[in-house]
């Protein structure tokens, strides 16, 4: 989750939100919290974009697609990518199930190696994945990801995963908003993570401490405009969501590097910060 980002795969909005008039009419059917700016999108998105070719060499574009909702420029949640490819995901929001069949399709036409899919009744979102070392799979397990997923990626992984740690979710704001398991915590350095302690189990909380973690702690005002959600495109040079000035100040007291996009069409009307704009193929 912290290593040194070198593939990445993402979409533009103007591939997920096409136009003003797409948004207006589809907004609200996938949850978001008002009507985004199809021109400000893309402007923010050209912001965190200036950043992330900074530090990453290959970013792959996900294409246009029909089946595709506006949710699609969460590039995170259909797949999560392991040492051996990618797990084929199905998201437990029903609206973005059409997307892991796209996404298949354009890892097989980029010749990028696919471990496995999900099949039948099991349902999984990448947020709920975390690496929390090589050999250390955490798996959220909330209304997003279900008991048939987590036995699936447990046996998908099991050559290559020593420890699956399962991580009850709360109920929180309920079934229909979005909280995954990354919502409350991002991994931005060996032992070092940002986190939003009041939702997070006491036994995982522990167990970083245990772990030799420091935790940044993100206040509850910023957790609300994502604050929490942190990326890392290398060991402590860390992408976040602009105007979260306590959690960004806490980074930079702990050694970090920390920049800054505007996010608020593209990151805070959608609930998806840097990590779910971002799905990292290789970290070296």
């Amino acid at each position: 989750m912290y290593k040194k980002l070198n593939t990445v795969i993402v979409k533009h909005p103007k591939e997920a939100f096409i136009s003003q008039e797409h948004l207006r009419s589809e907004w609200k059917k996938f949850n978001y919290i008002s009507e985004p700016d199809y021109m400000k999108a893309q402007q923010e998105y050209e912001q965190f974009l200036s950043i992330i070719k900074k530090h990453v060499g290959q970013i792959k574009f996900l294409p246009v697609s029909e089946k595709a909702g506006l949710d699609s420029l969460y590039a995170h949640d259909p797949v999560k990518f392991t040492k051996k490819g990618a797990m084929i995901l199905k998201s437990g929001k029903k609206l973005r199930q059409p997307e892991a069949e796209i996404y298949k399709e354009f890892l097989q036409e980029k010749n990028i190696p696919i471990l496995g899919e999900l099949t039948g009744d099991a349902v999984a979102d990448g947020g709920d994945l975390v690496w929390l070392d090589d050999r250390t799979l955490l798996i959220g397990r909330g209304y997003r990801t279900n008991d048939e997923a987590i036995r699936q990626i447990k046996e998908m992984t099991k050559e290559i995963v020593d420890e699956c740690i399962v991580v009850p979710l709360p109920h929180d704001q309920g079934e229909e908003e979005c909280l995954h398991l990354m919502s409350f915590i991002s991994i931005v350095d060996k032992n070092f993570a940002v986190v939003y302690s009041r939702l997070m189990p006491v036994f995982l909380r522990q167990m970083l401490l245990k772990r030799g973690f420091l935790l940044v702690e993100v206040p509850d005002d910023e957790y609300q405009r994502l604050g929490c959600n942190v990326l890392a495109v290398a060991p402590r040079i860390c992408v976040m969501v602009s105007g979260n000035h306590q959690t960004k100040q806490r980074l930079l007291d702990a050694g970090a590097t920390v920049y800054e996009y505007e996010g608020n069409e593209i990151s805070y009307l959608g609930t998806g910060g840097p990590t779910c704009l971002t799905c990292p193929v290789e970290r070296v």
